[in-house]
């Protein structure tokens, strides 16, 4: 009975019989909600199991912990359940289960059909299936092969999903700008607002160009800094002045100056990023020690504190990859990847714009009170998001997390106390994503132009 009770917390069945002064919730929001604290909690486990803060704790405070290793034929020490390749038998279960359940919700329109009804509860079920598929990844067979070709589908995935984040980033500043042009129409008080925002954007990214210059060169050395910075701040005047160019103004006249700032505020975040993924440069001074040069003075100070920096690092990065999962799963973004945008005629300018939740004209249609908090059924006429395409989101973000917690292609040397120590592969991967995200937008700019005869909407 304790059992079933606690199962029945866990979905559309937790919003109603929590507390009352839990705001009112939607069903489609609860369903996303529970999927992504499945998300978080293999995260999680990924994490602990590349500490060897961790491992070194629990060896030290976990009475007869070298019988329990033995008795769950982990090796003598649990060395089976730390390292790379534990967490990539995990999250190889974690992207197994998404992508069966991807499988599975292909073609659902209907949340009252028994898939959807599948995708929406059974919360208890789910989870252990989750940790089944999860444990299950330890008995296969030959593992090293296992290893070997997991990790490539691994590189793989974790590229497409950064692939997706940049399509829909640029999706982002073309929706922004179009939104607040059509409020322009109507109220010179959208102009403003487009100009003064145009105008913060820009102002920070040529401060953090300014900011990088000083703090990332000097004037020996540092060549690669030097030509890294000054060849992504070319990059975005270009943008900047393709975009305003009368060629493409007449084919685009939503093009502005708008989304070249957003491009270029996200550009000079992952040069910044980047530069501080990569490995430090030494050189001897005059006394013949090394010094660090190319990074800024306080970083080789706060670094020294790695729990602090780690901690609170690895929460703010993944919590922008829930972030990025969540957004990127609303019916407005899978519809972007196809191609399809609402047309100019159907927008209606706001501030908060892109946080217009899905469905909204259902959603008050079928409300239920069962004392405790309300639960709107947004979903009676419909679903109001792509079920498979949220699951291939976090499927391919499953990936993400096992390839950047075990520092993608440095794994044997991976600890997450060392995830911000700087390495070669993240730094590429970072800086390739910048020039990947300007050749994205620059492309949405010249397209109709090498394409006279196509209709493009963004």
């Amino acid at each position: 009975c304790v059992t079933f009770q606690l199962a029945c917390c866990c979905g559309t069945a937790a919003c109603s019989l929590c507390c009352k002064c839990c705001p009112k919730i939607k069903q489609s929001t609860s369903t996303r909600f529970m999927y992504a604290l499945y998300f978080i909690l293999v995260t999680i486990i990924c994490c602990v199991m590349m500490s060897t803060t961790v491992a070194n704790e629990m060896k030290t405070h976990i009475p007869f912990y070298k019988q329990m290793c033995k008795g769950i034929q982990a090796g003598e020490m649990c060395e089976k359940l730390v390292g790379y390749s534990a967490v990539y038998k995990v999250c190889f279960g974690m992207a197994c289960f998404f992508f069966l359940f991807f499988l599975f919700t292909i073609k659902i329109n209907n949340s009252k059909s028994c898939r959807a009804y599948i995708h929406n509860g059974f919360w208890l079920i789910k989870l252990i299936v989750l940790a089944a598929m999860c444990s299950g990844a330890f008995f296969i067979p030959d593992q090293d092969t296992f290893l070997n070709a997991w990790r490539y589908v691994g590189a793989t995935g974790g590229f497409l999903f950064i692939a997706i984040q940049l399509i829909l980033l640029v999706e982002f500043a073309h929706k922004w700008n179009k939104n607040w042009t059509a409020g322009a129409n109507h109220k010179q008080m959208w102009n403003g607002l487009l100009a003064l925002v145009t105008l913060i954007l820009y102002s920070i990214a040529v401060a953090a160009l300014v900011l990088m210059a000083l703090f990332y060169t000097r004037s020996e050395g540092c060549m690669y800094n030097k030509v890294l910075i000054g060849v992504n701040g070319s990059l975005c005047l270009f943008v900047s002045l393709v975009a305003i160019s009368p060629c493409v103004q007449n084919r685009q006249p939503h093009s502005g100056l708008l989304q070249s700032g957003v491009i270029s505020c996200y550009v000079m975040y992952l040069t910044f990023s980047a530069l501080s993924s990569k490995p430090p440069e030494t050189i001897l001074d005059e006394n013949n020690q090394n010094i660090t040069i190319c990074v800024p003075e306080f970083s080789q100070g706060l670094h020294r504190d790695e729990n602090l920096v780690t901690g609170l690092g690895t929460t703010i990065l993944f919590g922008c990859i829930l972030y990025s999962c969540l957004t990127s799963t609303t019916r407005a973004s899978s519809e972007a990847l196809r191609g399809i945008y609402a047309t100019a005629e159907t927008e209606v300018a706001r501030c908060c714009f892109c946080c217009v939740p899905d469905g909204d004209a259902d959603a008050e249609e079928h409300v239920e009170k069962r004392g405790g908090q309300t639960v709107v059924y947004d979903e009676k006429k419909g679903t109001v998001y792509s079920y498979a395409y949220f699951h291939f989101i976090f499927f391919l973000a499953s990936l993400y997390v096992m390839m950047t917690v075990t520092h993608w292609f440095h794994y044997e040397s991976a600890q997450i106390e060392k995830f911000f120590t700087g390495t070669w592969s993240i730094f590429w991967i970072k800086m390739v994503s910048c020039w990947v995200c300007v050749c994205l937008y620059l492309w949405t700019l010249i397209a109709p132009l090498c394409c006279p005869t196509r209709e493009f909407s963004v």
